[in-house]
């Protein structure tokens, strides 16, 4: 049995000096402005890699390499594009939602803010986003019975395409859904927003790093929409752009900033 060693009073000053100085940054640091919603119609995409229609009730996977976009445009209401990010290097290296709102003090991930792994990193960057309609809170839909392709869950979604990377169901994470505007009521309670959707609203996610995605296109469980079809979702990738020192996404809040260091770190 291992035996518990009581760590010194000088460890625990260090610790404790190390965190205030954190909080002192964090606290100093004034964050940008998270700039206004992407223009729609989304404009012809540049540097097309390859371009996929993902129909309702389907599910996309593929790697992105560092710098490479990844767009995602909605066929209508009623479909939402559901999403887990690994690191291609190390796949114990996940996206984590929890850890990403906490540090950003934001669950409103849209424009401007970024996604971070387990590891503190920056797995991918939200760098356009037409509606600021993202769920970080509720995650994906649960399985249904009876099975119909046309209402197929995410979990459902989820498990074959992790198994396409590679992959099996304990790695999947806490999951992200674009164009599912999932708020909270002052009871804490969910409620979906529609007037935040338009039908045609698109999103780019930015890879930080190589990285695997796992797509679910499915209606969410909270989406009052009816009907027994989804529409389909576009996924398209698009090669490396240029990064401005300035960009915003690196540079809007302390904790970003910081996880962009880790980046260049590992």
């Amino acid at each position: 049995m291992l035996k518990h060693t009581p760590r010194s009073a000088e460890a625990i000053a260090a610790d404790r000096a190390r965190y205030d100085e954190h909080q002192r940054k964090g606290l100093n640091f004034a964050p940008k402005a998270i700039p206004e919603p992407s223009a729609r119609p989304a404009p012809a995409p540049e540097g097309v890699l390859w371009q996929e229609v993902v129909p309702g009730g389907w599910y996309y996977t593929c790697k992105l390499e560092k710098g490479q976009i990844l767009r995602l445009q909605s066929g209508g209401l009623g479909a939402s594009a559901t999403l887990a990010a690994w690191s291609a290097a190390d796949t114990s290296e996940r996206q984590n939602l929890p850890d990403t709102c906490k540090l950003q003090w934001t669950t409103d991930l849209k424009k401007g803010r970024v996604v971070f792994s387990d590891m503190g990193r920056v797995l991918f960057s939200i760098v356009e986003d037409s509606a600021g309609a993202t769920d970080a809170l509720s995650g994906g839909m649960p399985a249904t019975a009876p099975f119909t392709p046309a209402f197929r869950s995410v979990r459902e979604n989820m498990l074959i395409a992790v198994a396409k990377l590679g992959l099996d169901k304990r790695d999947l994470p806490a999951l992200i859904s674009f164009f599912a505007p999932v708020r909270v009521d002052a009871e804490g309670g969910f409620f979906w927003n529609p007037a935040l959707l338009n039908g045609d609203d698109w999103v780019e996610i930015r890879a930080e790093m190589d990285m695997l995605v796992a797509i679910s296109n499915t209606r969410h469980p909270l989406d009052p929409t009816t009907g027994s079809e989804v529409p389909a979702l576009t996924a398209t990738r698009i090669a490396a752009r240029p990064i401005a020192e300035d960009d915003l996404c690196r540079t809007a809040s302390a904790e970003a900033i910081r996880g962009f260091e880790n980046n260049i770190r590992a």
